[in-house]
């Protein structure tokens, strides 16, 4: 009996390692554990210890990168916002202007996202790379803008990345994905998000943002428009994490017909139904801005703010729900 005991207190200290050790790859099917009973207007926290009704749901995947190669390399994903359609194809690349696809200005970002075609106020490549691949992983790189480029660049602080699936791919209802570490510093702000196909704002979906001056502490976010009155309604919440900085782990949305159900590790931590105005079908984008006007925890960049820091993504997926 003192053997049988012991291997079984063996066996359930292995649980967390061997959990995460599952969660390292992106299966082609994927089973998951939802929420059954009627969701809320507003969102709410899922205690995974009390009496909360729950039901498997089989998926398959529908898209994948797991950062084996330069993300720009098979267009599945672009470096910038999109364009409207009179925005000239030349605009993407350079010339006066040409920032307004690359930061949002409202949101008080510092950064200036780029790529190796971009030239900033010159019609020029400036040949600025800010996506590492190594070993598997990609890494969005902020770093402070060179003296001499900030005339170019629009005197942004930073030179930083985004990548976006609009005109790739686009998906209404399923579950979508990333597994990353989440990066820290004043200033210092990761996203994976979700946006309209039809180029309308909202809905958005945050599946995760990070708040560089918390380390270990997540942000998942549903953000809708009123059509009575126009008004933008937002339902969320932080969630801690000890050790997000430095292990990887997984973040998740589901959107089905009548609610959205987000993850940490494939465990569902808050749901909400669907707010109106969630029609059309919906791209991802993963991005890291530098310095922010309203969203708390990140504040403006500063001497203390890392001349450096990575964003480290594993992968991105995305599943549509089996028709079973």
């Amino acid at each position: 009996m003192a053997k049988i005991l012991a291997l079984v207190g063996f066996l359930a200290s292995l649980e967390p390692a061997l959990a995460q050790d599952a969660l390292k790859v992106a299966p082609t099917q994927l089973i998951l554990q939802v929420t059954t009973d009627p969701p809320g207007e507003l969102c709410r926290r899922i205690d995974t210890s009390g009496p909360r009704s729950l039901a498997t749901l089989s998926l398959h995947r529908t898209f994948h990168d797991d950062f084996d190669e330069h993300p720009l390399l098979k267009g599945r994903w672009v470096p910038h916002y999109a364009g409207g359609a009179a925005w000239p194809q030349a605009r993407y690349w350079g010339g006066d202007g040409s920032d307004l696809k690359r930061k949002d200005s409202y949101n008080g970002e510092q950064q200036i996202y780029v790529d190796p075609h971009y030239g900033g106020r010159s019609t020029t490549p400036l040949g600025l790379d800010p996506f590492k691949v190594r070993d598997g992983v990609l890494s969005i790189v902020a770093t402070r803008t060179p003296a001499a480029l900030k005339p170019v660049l629009f005197n942004n602080e930073y030179v930083s990345g985004i990548l976006t699936t609009q005109g790739s791919f686009s998906q209404k209802y399923g579950y979508f994905e990333i597994r990353a570490k989440l990066p820290v510093g004043t200033g210092v702000w990761p996203a994976f998000w979700m946006l309209a196909d039809d180029g309308g704002w909202p809905p958005e979906i945050d599946v995760l943002e990070g708040r560089g001056q918390r380390p270990d502490d997540l942000v998942m976010t549903t953000h809708w428009r009123l059509p009575a009155n126009g008004m933008v309604e937002s339902c969320g919440f932080d969630f801690s994490l000890p050790g997000a900085s430095n292990e990887f782990h997984d973040y998740g949305t589901l959107w089905t017909a009548d609610r959205l159900i987000y993850f940490i590790d494939r465990k569902p931590v808050s749901d909400i139904k669907v707010p109106v105005g969630f029609h059309d079908p919906m791209y991802m984008i993963v991005n890291l801005a530098m310095g922010a006007k309203y969203f708390g925890g990140v504040g403006f960049v500063d001497a203390e703010s890392p001349v450096t820091v990575e964003f480290q993504i594993d992968r991105v997926s995305a599943y549509q729900i089996d028709p079973s």
